[in-house]
């Protein structure tokens, strides 16, 4: 994994590309105040990797663990904390600067990005794992229903992780290939063109594109 950026799910606008003479949707990523926090190398820790926070927060709201953790490393205190990990150490970034924001990408670069998608509640197999349904013609009362759960006799109870009714959404999703439309440095966003997982207002990981890079 290379370096990435911690944001917040903005909203979604549009832009205008003049030459190809087409509109873009984007997802708007506030990603200012990233900060570097700790950094962990294979002496010390076992593993390379830089730690990052995101998203200022008061410190009267923090633990007394958390506090000093902060300030051990010289760091405000932040909201949400990530790991980027790397090959070695060799790899790690001169976290002596400051994070470089949103100018670690550059446009139309492919990026991959992580968050929660959002929360549905309780609901049906239908909407939760697309069954299809039972026939919706006269007489039939199983519409929308799971049908069949499991034999009467044995074992007598429903096999474990048998696909009912239940809770949806709010899973953790990556979603690969997005591509960076603009870098608004002086605003400190970016704009993202492709389903970006999560409602307005959550939080994001933003990191290169592991199989581009790879190509």
């Amino acid at each position: 994994m290379s370096l990435g950026l911690l944001g917040k799910k903005v909203g979604m606008t549009r832009v205008f590309d003049k030459d190809a003479g087409i509109m873009i949707p984007v997802t708007v990523v506030d990603v200012k105040g990233n900060e570097f926090l700790q950094v962990k190398t294979t002496e010390t820790d076992g593993y390379s990797a830089v730690q990052v926070g995101f998203d200022d927060q008061k410190e009267n709201r923090l633990n007394a663990p958390t506090k000093g953790h902060f300030k051990k490393h010289n760091g405000t205190a932040k909201k949400l904390v990530q790991e980027f990990r790397f090959e070695d150490d060799s790899a790690l970034p001169n976290t002596e600067e400051a994070h470089p924001g949103a100018t670690l990408f550059e446009v139309g670069q492919v990026v991959d990005l992580i968050g929660t998608s959002k929360a549905k509640g309780f609901q049906g197999v239908v909407k939760r794992y697309n069954f299809a349904g039972q026939p919706d013609s006269h007489g039939h009362m199983m519409h929308r229903r799971p049908g069949g759960i499991g034999a009467g006799t044995w074992p007598g109870r429903v096999w474990k992780n048998k696909k009912m009714p239940g809770r949806h959404g709010q899973y953790r999703r990556t979603v690969q290939n997005l591509k960076v439309v603009q870098v608004r440095e002086e605003d400190g966003v970016v704009l993202i063109s492709g389903a970006v997982p999560g409602h307005k207002g959550s939080y994001v990981v933003v990191r290169p594109g592991v199989k581009a890079n790879k190509k």
